[in-house]
């Protein structure tokens, strides 16, 4: 991602959608990260191992697109979650990486009732 003098840094797909997931599971709102596959009809909140699972990560001439897959708990404002999600996981990627981060696709895919 970056040539310095020294050689060239990249960062893999799989550490970005590191740095994403646990930025959404620090957001407000968030009962976890999800599948992207729906063809079941079953949501699957994904185990703390397996959150990279819930993100996709595409990478064009060093801009940087992220979907997430989230589950969000019922009753909160889905939009200004959601809008919340887009926010942090921005300034924590372009943070990380100086980046920079052209969208961030929010996909709801369930509401929960958390356990706390």
């Amino acid at each position: 991602m970056e040539e310095t003098r020294l050689g060239r840094i990249e960062v893999s797909p799989t550490a970005i959608a590191s740095l994403a997931s646990q930025a959404v599971l620090d957001s407000y709102g968030v009962v976890g990260m999800a599948t992207k596959d729906l063809a079941s009809g079953i949501v699957e909140i994904l185990q703390p191992s397996s959150h990279r699972r819930g993100v996709d990560i595409h990478i064009n001439d060093d801009r940087i697109v992220i979907d997430l897959y989230v589950v969000i708990e019922y009753g909160t404002p889905i939009a200004v979650v959601a809008r919340n999600i887009q926010s942090v996981v921005k300034y924590t990627v372009e943070r990380a990486l100086s980046v920079p981060v052209v969208a961030i696709n929010v996909h709801v895919q369930d509401l929960r009732v958390s356990e706390d």
